[in-house]
């Protein structure tokens, strides 16, 4: 049923505890998983490929290869423009993450809003 799972991944508590709904979604249906990490202006970008390549182990030694995908901009427009881009079938991702838009509406409404695809959104 979902061949393509994207989880876009920051840097809050919530992700850790997200990323094991989409490791589990993506072993069940053998699912294709996509890690996304979007650097913000003026975000470390270094932190973020660390962040990143930590996170690929994680899901590496759960027995689960991913694909890494790090682009630039504002989250939920990236996130939308990536799902579309890989034909993502879900969008895995938490209600609360460190990336706000600037209208203070948070990223995940805002990925809901603009997602090509269904949006399981974790709590």
């Amino acid at each position: 049923m979902f061949n393509t799972v994207l989880f876009p991944i920051d840097q809050s508590r919530q992700a850790v505890e997200t990323a094991a709904v989409a490791l589990r979604l993506a072993q069940e249906h053998g699912s294709r998983l996509v890690l996304l990490s979007v650097v913000e202006p003026g975000q470390d970008a270094g932190a973020v490929a660390e962040l990143l390549e930590q996170a690929r182990q994680r899901f590496s030694e759960a027995g689960m290869a991913c694909e890494v995908i790090e682009r630039e901009g504002k989250p939920a427009f990236v996130i939308g423009d990536v799902a579309d881009e890989i034909n993502a079938d879900v969008i895995v991702m938490g209600t609360r993450g460190i990336a706000i838009e600037t209208d203070q509406q948070s990223t995940a409404a805002r990925v809901i809003q603009l997602s090509p695809c269904p949006v399981l959104v974790v709590p």
